[in-house]
């Protein structure tokens, strides 16, 4: 089954990850595993870029779900270009979405994917609404 990424989203961040040779596995190519870790890795960046972690008050983002579409298979050596993009704004919550590809073949997606995020208080565990200032980079 793959997930589709909207038509509709947002770019916000474009950033290059090295493929380590430890990424890879036994079969020599990077393990399914890593591929969730690049997209931590630009989700996070993002954030913090933004300010959205966790606030005085206990309030910050979760990830409620995360999807990976393994389109082709990324291999030592290389870097691989993460796009961001955000889309779906609802009250406590937004979609990100992210790409894969190798900056050696541009436009080639290699994976796809993306995270539900939630805003919630952390003492309380509800969700609370979107800050306004991130609300305004995801609509």
């Amino acid at each position: 089954m793959r997930f589709d990424l909207p038509e509709q989203k947002k770019l916000t961040l474009e950033m290059v990850i090295p493929i380590r040779w430890g990424d890879m596995d036994a079969m020599g190519h990077v393990n399914n595993t890593l591929y969730f870790r690049y997209m931590e890795i630009v989700r996070l960046e993002w954030l913090f870029k933004i300010g959205g972690t966790r606030d005085a008050n206990g309030d910050g983002p979760v990830i409620v779900n995360a999807f990976c579409n393994f389109i082709r298979q990324l291999e030592f050596p290389g870097d691989v270009l993460a796009k961001h993009y955000v889309a779906n704004a609802g009250r406590s919550s937004f979609d990100a979405f992210i790409t894969l590809e190798r900056t050696d073949e541009p436009g080639v997606i290699y994976a796809s994917g993306g995270a539900k995020t939630v805003w919630i208080n952390f003492p309380q565990q509800k969700s609370v609404a979107l800050p306004e200032a991130v609300r305004r980079l995801v609509e």
